[in-house]
């Protein structure tokens, strides 16, 4: 399970380090793609194939389904982890996220977000300020 909190800096030549508790965890090839909130997903092999299984079974009907799917999957790049335990970031993602010089990688669950340092503070912050309302909702579900 991927989870932890890193900051991390993208060097001259795109290239991010994987915090060394996420290496063994996500093997040698990654799938990075848009994500939600201004951030970059990054899955390892075998839980992008579970996420593209079911991208493939939503219906091409419906246009939110449709544009979901062309969100992750066209936006998607598989990429090795190099021996150092880098990876190389292509332009058009670190745009999207806004990726500057200092980048922070957030496990969750299955997948590490790779977020805009600031634009993770930020998100941090509103998300704590709501966290007794979250918490209540996951509770009525069940989950907490």
């Amino acid at each position: 399970m991927l989870i932890g909190e890193y900051l991390h800096t993208l060097d001259s030549k795109k290239r991010l380090s994987l915090p060394a508790k996420f290496r063994k965890e996500v093997g040698r090839k990654v799938v990075i793609t848009r994500g939600l909130d201004s951030c970059l997903f990054m899955y390892p092999q075998k839980a992008w194939e579970k996420i593209a299984e079911k991208l493939a079974t939503l219906p091409v009907g419906q246009a939110d389904t449709r544009g979901m799917s062309r969100f992750i999957l066209s936006g998607a790049i598989e990429t090795e982890v190099d021996g150092a335990g880098r990876i190389l970031l292509p332009e058009y993602l670190k745009e999207f996220a806004d990726l500057k010089s200092r980048v922070v990688l957030a496990g969750v669950s299955d997948r590490i977000e790779i977020w805009n340092e600031k634009t993770w503070e930020e998100y941090k912050r509103r998300i704590e300020k709501g966290a007794d309302q979250m918490a209540q909702t996951l509770g009525e579900m069940g989950i907490l």
